[in-house]
């Protein structure tokens, strides 16, 4: 081929690169060159996007006229800068024009190959992260995973202004913190100890249930009365803070509870409130008045036990279901029905951090009427108010922080009825944490125990006349509204202080660090601080999994 044709060749391959935009890539080393045109004679290209694209086969002729032309373009991209005349005449014999535009048609096609699947990779990343797909990609970072309505607008924005990015995924296991309103078995079977957190212990149920809480206290009552506690030391008794209460589910304690009523006589001092073991919000719940009333939930409840057609409603039915003396005398806060809720967090399972923390007064819109049939003048909780119509008039009186409860007694009860001054955040106070403590002592050793577990419970108190404090229950998940004044200070500052608290105590835990003190306490109140041989077991266990995550990262 003449000097002549050769310089029209090379620049005709010139025009073709211009057009594909490859003059403006940087230059190509001759090895690497050289190692991808072998991968296009073996008929595969670079994967793009986790796939790999395959070249049809071709003849032996155009493979070795691909093959000389890849060659003498490589040896010009490594002369590049040097006369023209000088890189043809050093090249020898070239291939021909018809081989070097089919080439660089080939380079063209499989460059705007690449270019389509990238648009079309942005394209469908893009529709994922507007409608939250499950298959979002994965980012770099601490991701969280939130689910429900409950507190979505306090632990929501705590997360992402610590750097967290949430997930919509709930089936994913990449997560730092998962906050959960329902449980799911998934979530607890697939858990790392040590390494993620996830709000609620799975079998907290024998604390936050009317049936559940019952029976550890129960039972717990059986064990401690048959130790010696020694002299000048006083147990606390089930009956000192629980009302009398039967199951209804269970046959000796329903015919004990019916036998009691025999020759019941309409008078205010037997009034029994029935509950719902596995409800909420005041669903469920119903009083029992007269004697009408009584005979008519005990042939409700003969009828369900004895039913074969429909048995296994029976059964759930009547398993669901407690009868508790109602408390027909309680102190009321300008004649009206009060209780007091209160915050039990456990902080950490592995060891124990348990803490109490002062929340607010729930008050009913109605003055109180014992022998009232409407469960609003009975019931204090605001998903029952709202169903009253002087709800939107009296919404701000329905919560009292417990600093205006304080004062209110001071004004009204201190002299009359001689109690010390700030009786509220005294000895209320203090009586609300022993019975606190009291109940999870008799959980303890029946709580599933891994580091990453943390729970917030919503603990209910009853005044009477008298100024005796009655436990009326036990809340999982509580209500984290911030539809008052009141509540909008305290709630948000709650759950921010939980999630500190929390998030102190595990990373200390995976450090190996000291737990005490903590910084992040503030208005939390330590009740029970796990033993040494525990924390000390925790902190091995740290160092492994610890271990094990930079192993896994070397590797």
């Amino acid at each position: 081929m003449s000097a002549g044709s050769r310089v029209e060749v090379v620049q005709s391959a010139e025009a073709l690169q211009r057009e594909d935009h490859v003059s403006t890539d940087p230059p190509i080393a001759t090895e690497e060159w050289q190692g991808e045109a072998e991968d296009e004679e073996k008929g595969h290209l670079p994967a793009v996007l986790g796939k790999t694209e395959t070249q049809e086969p071709v003849g032996k002729d155009k493979q070795h006229k691909r093959t000389e032309m890849e060659k003498s373009l490589g040896r010009r991209w490594d002369a590049q800068g040097t006369n023209r005349e000088q890189v043809i005449q050093a090249d020898g014999a070239a291939a021909d024009s018809d081989c070097l535009v089919e080439h660089s048609r080939s380079r063209r096609v499989s460059r705007r190959a690449e270019v389509k699947h990238q648009r079309q990779a942005v394209q469908v990343h893009k529709l994922q992260r507007r409608n939250k797909s499950p298959e979002e990609s994965k980012r770099p970072g601490t991701f969280f995973y939130f689910g429900g309505g409950n507190g979505e607008s306090i632990v929501v924005p705590y997360c992402e202004s610590n750097g967290w990015q949430r997930i919509y995924d709930k089936s994913r296991l990449d997560y730092g913190m998962k906050w959960c309103e329902v449980k799911s078995t998934h979530t607890y079977y697939h858990f790392r100890e040590g390494e993620q957190l996830v709000y609620q212990i799975p079998n907290n149920r024998i604390l936050t249930t009317k049936i559940g809480l019952l029976n550890s206290l129960r039972e717990y009552d059986r064990v401690i009365s048959k130790i010696n506690h020694g002299k000048g030391q006083r147990r606390l008794e089930m009956g000192e803070f629980i009302p009398d209460t039967f199951r209804m589910d269970v046959k000796v304690e329903r015919e004990a509870f019916f036998s009691q009523q025999d020759g019941f006589c309409d008078d205010k001092s037997n009034i029994w409130i029935c509950k719902p073991t596995g409800l909420n919000q005041g669903r469920g719940i119903f009083l029992l008045h007269t004697p009408e009333d009584i005979a008519a939930f005990k042939a409700r409840m003969q009828m369900l036990a004895e039913s074969k057609t429909n048995k296994e409603i029976a059964l759930s039915m009547s398993q669901a279901m407690i009868a508790q003396r109602y408390i027909q005398n309680p102190l009321l806060l300008k004649g009206k029905k009060f209780d007091v809720r209160s915050y039990l967090l456990i902080a950490c399972t592995s060891p124990y951090m348990v803490f109490f923390r002062h929340g607010y007064v729930r008050l009913t819109c109605d003055l109180y009427d014992p022998k009232s049939n409407n469960l609003t003048a009975h019931l204090t909780n605001q998903y029952m108010q709202k169903r009253n119509p002087l709800y939107s008039i009296l919404k701000e009186e329905t919560v009292w922080s417990m600093e205006r409860f304080n004062s209110y007694i001071n004004d009204k009860f201190m002299v009359p009825k001689s109690l010390q001054r700030d009786w509220v955040l005294n000895v209320f106070t203090k009586r609300m944490q022993q019975i606190m403590t009291h109940c999870f002592l008799a959980v303890k050793s029946k709580l599933e125990c891994k580091l990453g577990y943390f729970d917030l419970i919503g603990c209910d108190f009853l005044i009477d006349e008298d100024f005796k404090v009655w436990l009326l229950e036990m809340n999982c998940n509580p209500a984290l509204h911030t539809n008052c004044e009141v509540l909008k200070d305290v709630v948000p500052k709650t759950v921010t202080e939980t999630l500190d608290l929390t998030l102190e105590i595990f990373n200390k835990c995976c450090s190996g660090l000291k737990l005490l003190p903590l910084s992040s306490q503030k208005d939390f109140v330590l009740l029970h601080c796990g033993d040494t041989e525990a924390m000390l077991v925790t902190r091995q266990r740290s160092r492994r999994a610890l271990r094990t995550t930079c192993s896994k990262q070397r590797s």
